[in-house]
């Protein structure tokens, strides 16, 4: 575990494999993110240092995990001049692991490679508490040889890995898991809502639905707090609209109408037009249930 660590983008996932990654003995050396209040917060937790530049963070770590929000902010930390993780990096390995389009994930790959690093897309297909907890669900790809050498360190964040292929494999893998997950959440809010309006027990159609093809993972995670109007963001209904616009956009490009996913997004975006972005996904349900519509 002589591995230096460096992470980019400190929010509840990435604050949290920094955590994780400190406990099982990893030196997590270098911490950088726009919001600096929350940075310097964690580097005193953790021990740390929170670097005020990216370049900072690359000269002070040896693998450099980047959790950032969208495909702007992976061209701004990938940037080809100015400040940037790409300078001085070379021999170092980034491991990329944020929910963007897959071209953006190949742009940075192309730069990384040009300045002498290696990449690892690594997408996340859990929560917040598995990140705590090492126990998420990793697609990885791009570099098969960069993701031998950092596995232990994938493992300890992980449960379990899967290496799906070359540049912006991962990403695409990712935006048609988010894109179902999205269209069953969507479902599941749909039939509670009915469910609701027709004066039946939730609890027991819940467990009705656990029983039958109705079950879903999705009713698992969300279908309680879709009863009790509990949404404390886990994956957050503004990201679940742009993940699905990810797959979508793919779907263009290869010439295939998702009609669900399409009316997935709208709902999505409709929570976001209405001030709900920051709830959890299952917040879709207050679009659904007749009792929580406006007057």
């Amino acid at each position: 575990m002589n591995e230096r660590i460096g992470v980019v983008g400190v929010g509840r996932m990435g604050a949290n494999i920094a955590r994780h990654l400190r406990d099982v003995g990893y030196p997590v050396t270098a911490l950088y993110d726009v919001a600096t209040d929350r940075v310097a917060e964690l580097a005193k937790e953790l021990g740390s240092t929170a670097y005020p530049t990216l370049a900072g963070v690359t000269a002070n770590a040896d693998v450099i995990i980047t959790v950032v929000t969208d495909d702007a902010a992976m061209r701004t930390i990938f940037a080809p001049s100015g400040d940037s993780l790409l300078v001085n990096a070379r021999g170092k390995i980034f491991v990329n692991c944020a929910t963007i389009t897959p071209k953006v994930h190949v742009e940075a790959e192309e730069r990384a490679t040009a300045a002498g690093a290696r990449t690892v897309e690594t997408l996340m297909a859990s929560s917040i508490p598995q990140a705590r907890d090492g126990k998420l669900y990793l697609i990885c790809g791009n570099d098969e040889d960069a993701f031998n050498a950092i596995k232990p360190i994938l493992e300890h964040m992980s449960v379990s890995l899967k290496f799906v292929g070359g540049p912006g494999k991962a990403a695409q893998v990712k935006a048609l898991i988010n894109m179902l997950m999205n269209i069953n959440t969507a479902g599941l809010a749909e039939a509670l809502g009915l469910g609701d309006a027709l004066g039946l027990d939730l609890t027991m159609l819940r467990e009705v639905f656990s029983q039958t093809g109705a079950n879903s993972r999705v009713l698992e995670t969300d279908g309680e707090d879709m009863q009790k109007h509990d949404h404390e963001a886990y994956f957050m209904a503004a990201h679940a609209a742009k993940d699905s616009g990810i797959a979508l956009q793919l779907a263009k490009d290869e010439g295939l109408d998702l009609p669900l996913a399409t009316a997935t997004k709208q709902q999505y975006d409709e929570m976001v037009k209405r001030g709900l972005g920051e709830l959890d996904k299952s917040g879709i349900s207050e679009l659904t249930f007749k009792s929580r519509q406006p007057a």
